[in-house]
């Protein structure tokens, strides 16, 4: 009955379950990207002066495209370009990689280790014990993900043409107590981080998310997730974090760097340039619209201040 209603008070939501079965892939990218902002944002996507960061990240899509970001978003291929910037040290070492699961081979890996796919979200089967790892479902999992390509839902165009692949890399374990890590992802707006969340609870299907200021002060709103029932601490390296982060954002409009900190080190996680597609509502909503303001676009479209 709760989706009945929601669909009576918003039909748009037939659209946006029409595109995540790929049957809206014939539309071009701003009708598309209008039908879908009425059916998640549950409001019409303003493209001639967008203000919010929701808007902001669909104007960003259709006339952003820094060939970089091909690389950028390739959690294969990216890492190379992030160790020369701020050391090997901090990016996860790769062991392997496949262009089709039928290859894969575990045989050398360490005993523990996790597989990802390179073009998508949550394309991951982490082995934390390979005598107990189920290789075939994870092979499954794997297939099932390099044959989608992760554009043709939200029009993140910098995926479209990335070459799928699945590639082994270290396993980081969590700290005693954890079930999984916690996500450390840095806000860039043109270089500058203007605040952190994270992210918690994930492996347990129940994921919560929290904002915070470059202080590490809790800010008060949820951005579709809920918070945490207890805001997690600030990260031991946060300021090296946040550092490497603007490095690897510079003349960005908007890129999200995450980490990931174990042992007292820290790691880069990915690159992100649309969370949650630009589909995510904040509550209360004037947040979409202050963190829309850090994004600096043309003034003659809304423009954009960086906070001091």
């Amino acid at each position: 009955m709760n989706k009945l209603s929601k669909f009576i008070n918003n039909p748009w939501i037939a659209y946006v379950f029409a595109a995540g079965y790929g049957l809206t892939n014939w539309v071009p990218d701003e009708p598309h990207l209008k039908a879908m902002f009425r059916g998640t944002v549950g409001e019409k996507l303003d493209l001639k002066n967008p203000k919010t960061f929701n808007e902001k990240l669909q104007w960003l899509k259709l006339h952003d495209k820094n060939p970089l970001y091909n690389t950028l978003v390739d959690k294969y291929r990216v890492k190379p370009w992030v160790a020369e910037r701020i050391g090997v040290e901090h990016v996860t070492k790769t062991y392997a990689m496949w262009e089709e699961v039928e290859d894969i081979d575990i045989t050398d890996l360490p005993d523990r280790f996790v597989l990802k796919t390179n073009h998508d979200c949550g394309g991951v089967a982490i082995c934390s014990d390979r005598s107990t790892f189920d290789l075939d479902a994870a092979k499954k999992k794997l297939a099932k993900h390099l044959k989608t390509n992760y554009f043709w839902r939200t029009r993140e165009w910098p995926y479209k043409d990335v070459k799928p692949c699945v590639f082994a890399e270290e396993y980081l374990d969590p700290s005693e107590g954890k079930s999984d890590l916690t996500d450390y992802k840095i806000m860039c707006f043109d270089g500058k981080a203007c605040c952190e969340f994270t992210c918690t609870d994930r492996s347990e299907g129940d994921l919560r998310v929290d904002f915070f200021d470059p202080e590490w002060n809790h800010l008060p709103f949820t951005r579709h997730y809920p918070n945490a029932d207890i805001p997690p601490k600030a990260p031991a390296s946060l300021k090296q974090m946040v550092s490497d982060a603007e490095l690897l954002s510079k003349e960005i409009p908007f890129v999200r760097a995450d980490f990931y900190e174990v042992a007292g080190q820290y790691y880069f996680g990915e690159l992100t340039f649309f969370p949650g597609g630009g589909f995510e509502e904040f509550d209360p909503s004037l947040w979409d619209e202050k963190l829309g303001s850090w994004i600096q676009l043309p003034d003659s479209i809304g423009g954009g201040v960086l906070p001091k």
